[in-house]
Parts: C-alpha cells; structure tokens; sequence
C-alpha cells in the first residue's frame, strides 16, 4: 500500500511539471504565424531568430505586397531602350508626275524627250531626275464618278451608256481596275475596283436620279478612300472621270479641299459636264478649275452626242502621256504644298497639262 501510494504522488507530481513546462513554453513563443513575417523575407536560419520579433520584422511587407514588383520585373523587356529606331518609316523623296503635251491645235504630241521640257518644283530644278518617259501602256486605276443629283436627270440615261462604253473600251482585264461612285446628298459605291466590265456596267445602270449635290464631298471621298488605299505596287495613272453640271450645295468640304486631296492621291480629273443649255454657267468653271489644277481636262459636250466623243478622248489621252520621277531640291518634311511647274522648251507651240503641285511628306 505504501508503494502504490508514493506512486501515486510521483505520478501527480510530474503531472505537474509538465504542464508548468507547457505554460512556461507557451510565454515564451514568438507572435502567432499570420503577423510573422514571410519565411521568403527572412532568409536567416530560424536557430538564429530572437525568441521575440524585433520591430523591424514586424513592420516587413506581406508577400502579396511584394509579388506585384516581382513581376514588373519578370516582364521588363531585354531588348535597348532605343530599339524602337529600327521601325522607322522612311518617308518618300520620289515625285511622279504624269503629263499631257499638246500642239497648238489641240491634237496630242507623243515623241518628245526629256531635254525637251523644263521641269521646276517648288520653283527649283529637282536634284536628279530619276526617270522619264512616254507611257502608253501603264495600268490604269480608273474612278467614275456620276452626278445622281435632280439636276441632272434630262439625260441622264444616255450618259449613263456613254459611260458603259468608256469602260468596256478601257478597263483591260487582269491589268486595269475601276469603281463606280453615284452622288447626290451622299457619295454611294455602286461597284467597288474591279477589272470586270461587266460588274462595272451593272454598277453604273444601278444609279437612280434624286436628292442635292455634294459633288466636293464625292470627289473627296473617292480619293482618299478608294484611290489613296488602292495597292500601287508597281507605277499606275490614276484617273477619275466626274460626270456632273458643277452644282454643289450640300458638301462638307470645298472646293479647294477636293482638290488637294485629288493631289495627294496623284489623280487626274477628267469633267463632263451635264448642262445642256448651251452656254456655260458658275457649274462649269467650277469643272474646269478641278480639271486644270489635277492636269486633266473639261470637256462641255451641249450636244447630247458629244458625251461619247468626251469619252473616247480621255481613253485616247489615258493612253499617250508623258512620266516623269524626279527628286526634289531642298525637300523639307514639313507637309507643306509645293508647286510643279512643267513646260516645254519650245512654249510657241506645245502647251503641257500636268497637276499643279503636291504635298511634302511630314516627319
């Protein structure tokens, strides 16, 4: 009994130890887990940590914190801060001008040289002249444009036609390409470029007579948004053929703004005009400022047949003109107009038709 009795009290009396080693232990643990700082943040040994956290590791971002610079730094890219120069654009020091030369009576001269004419641009002879030559063979991008305003409705059938046979006699497939745009209030694509005669005759039959006039707006339009984005990858002449009486009331942009953006696109514009009264009117000057500035020309056909003799004169002159390319003196890219200036050595008896400027790149 006396031994089952000290038993008892060692027993108790370890019982006691342990759990007054348990309290003891518990006094002296550190800072629970979570307000810890992360093990990745301390990097000493956890043997050589304090038995209490210092302030230091109190106040130690969480990882959450942290991550976000980890990151940035992870996706900073490798290549020079400078790379971007290598994406530069180089911007075109090239002009090409296509030209019409004359006689004195009107009828088209073919056979001339380079030494034959005076070239100046920007009232300065260009730097070199990279090319020149007669082109009768080169592609056309062709735009028809036709006035579907009320005031032109009294024959507006037969232009209609006459424009049909242009194109059937011009558009050569696999080498040429048109488009047809009918205007009144608002420019329509009746047929967008194709080198299909007859996809372009059915653009053209689809065109209907009503509404005002916003002839500027369709010439705007039909160059920067159809000509302008057209490929070029190989020298092309550019042409629209604008069939209309010069009546605008109705565009956003004037006169002048069609214009520049004609010569932008390097287009030249060939005008029909629709009166028939038989004199002209404020509508055809109008045409015959478009024509002259882009190196085109008006043709005033008061005679209904007369319509058909215009288009077989610009598909001949589509096919006999003159390019030149040259490189510009003293080019600043400054976007600033700059003036082409193109005659003949011998003024008294040829007379030259080309656009009357264009428009310096910019930086």
């Amino acid at each position: 009994m006396e031994t089952s009795g000290t038993n008892f009290f060692l027993n108790l009396a370890k019982l006691a130890l342990l759990a007054l080693a348990t309290t003891v232990a518990a006094a002296q643990s550190p800072a629970p887990v979570a307000s810890a700082p992360p093990v990745s943040a301390t990097p000493a040994p956890a043997a050589q940590q304090p038995s209490q956290p210092s302030p230091t590791q109190a106040s130690a971002p969480p990882v959450a914190t942290a991550a976000p610079a980890e990151t940035t730094k992870a996706a900073a890219p490798s290549a020079p801060v400078d790379e971007p120069i290598a994406t530069i654009v180089t911007r075109p020091t090239e002009v090409n001008v296509v030209f019409t030369v004359t006689d004195k009576h009107g009828k088209r001269i073919t056979d001339l040289k380079q030494g034959d004419f005076k070239i100046l641009d920007d009232n300065k002879p260009p730097a070199e002249i990279r090319s020149f030559h007669a082109e009768a063979n080169l592609p056309l991008q062709v735009g028809l444009l036709v006035d579907a305003s009320n005031s032109v409705r009294d024959r507006f059938k037969f232009e209609q036609e006459s424009a049909v046979e242009f194109l059937n006699q011009t558009i050569r497939r696999r080498y040429d390409r048109a488009f047809v745009v009918g205007f009144d209030a608002t420019p329509e694509v009746t047929q967008d470029f194709t080198d299909d005669t007859e996809l372009l005759a059915h653009g053209v039959r689809e065109l209907r007579p009503g509404g005002g006039t916003a002839l500027f707006d369709a010439v705007y339009f039909a160059c920067r948004d159809k000509l302008l984005k057209a490929p070029k990858d190989t020298p092309v002449r550019r042409a629209i053929i604008l069939l209309s009486d010069g009546e605008d009331n109705l565009s956003h942009v004037t006169r002048e703004e069609a214009i520049e953006m004609a010569q932008r696109a390097e287009a030249i514009i060939y005008t029909i005009s629709t009166n028939v009264s038989g004199t002209k009117g404020p509508g055809d000057k109008v045409l015959e400022r478009i024509a002259d500035a882009t190196g085109g020309r008006a043709f005033f056909p008061f005679q209904i047949r007369d319509v058909v003799n215009a288009f077989a004169e610009i598909q001949d002159e589509l096919r006999s003109q003159y390019a030149v390319s040259y490189k510009p003196a003293d080019l600043k890219l400054d976007g600033h107009y700059r003036t082409i200036e193109i005659v003949a050595n011998d003024r008294k008896n040829f007379k030259v038709r080309a656009r009357r400027g264009w428009y310096a790149p910019t930086q």
